[in-house]
């Protein structure tokens, strides 16, 4: 049947990493630990000679076996593609992970259940939801190791490539620097909404008593993963009542999900640990 590989949203680590036995790898294809650094390259030359297209004999080769991490803005994009609630691509698509991460529940797609194990999106002729396709996938063959430093926005960020066996694609003519590669495959926002929910993972911060876990565990997974739902809980609940949110913020939370994405960023902080990103209301 052949190995699962992992392959993790674009960033490789973070202040997780050192808090848990095992770094939280968002870039990591499984191999054998004794083939892991052939497969790892570091881009001493700042370029990489690589192309992917149907003459390229491995073609669509590396999505299959994949144990593939999605973030909330994955997710965002995937169930607004499919035309279906981010409710039904979680239960048509995914698997729910509750040992990737120190802390939080993650999700998978779900690979074909068949002898291939292919990604359910991916034909012969390619990927059928590729100008939505995740960022991981966006990202190969390189991988992002990014460490958030305290009191810092942007995260420090190092970049390498990922040399599987498979992929004939290294072959290829075509020359790419790290921004050309970026800036082609359309990761910047990704990497933005991405970066921001990083922070969340590896807040150094505690998530309070334990029997509140369990409550925050599920409002992490609604608020990251069911954005839909998560329209829900603060439309048709008291939530504006009880928080200052403008008007004209609410008209952009009702009709704009990468705006809803980053008040539910926000919202978590607020619930999860504490932090003053949201003002509640006095009167």
């Amino acid at each position: 049947m052949g190995q699962i590989r992992n392959l993790w949203p674009e960033n490789l680590c973070g202040k997780a990493a050192a808090r848990s036995n095992k770094p939280f790898s968002l870039t990591l294809p499984h191999m054998e630990s004794n083939k892991k650094k052939d497969i790892f390259q570091p881009l001493t030359s700042g370029t990489f000679r690589f192309s992917c297209h149907r003459e390229v004999p491995c073609f669509t080769r590396c999505c299959a076996k994949l144990r593939l991490v999605l973030t909330p803005y994955d997710i965002v994009r995937l169930r607004k593609r499919l035309g279906i609630t981010s409710g039904e691509f979680l239960e048509q698509y995914t698997d729910t992970l509750l040992r990737e991460h120190p802390r939080f529940p993650m999700v998978k797609l779900k690979m074909l259940d068949d002898e291939g194990q292919r990604c359910p999106f991916v034909t012969k002729e390619g990927c059928t939801i590729y100008e939505d396709r995740p960022g991981a996938c966006r990202l190969y063959p390189i991988g992002r190791a990014s460490m958030l430093v305290s009191d810092k926005q942007d995260p420090k960020e190092q970049y390498f490539v990922i040399r599987e066996d498979h992929c004939e694609g290294f072959k290829e003519e075509k020359v790419w620097t790290i921004d050309d590669w970026v800036s082609h495959e359309g990761l910047r926002f990704y990497m933005e909404m991405n970066d921001r929910w990083l922070a969340i993972l590896n807040s150094p911060k505690t998530l309070g008593p334990e029997e509140y876990l369990a409550k925050k565990h599920k409002m992490f997974f609604m608020a990251s993963y069911d954005i839909d739902r998560f329209r829900q809980f603060i439309f048709k609940s008291r939530f504006f009542s009880l928080f200052e949110i403008p008007p004209e913020k609410r008209q952009e939370l009702a009709s704009t999900d990468e705006s809803l994405l980053l008040f539910a960023y926000d919202w978590l902080k607020f619930s999860l640990f504490g932090e003053k990103t949201l003002t509640p209301r006095t009167d």
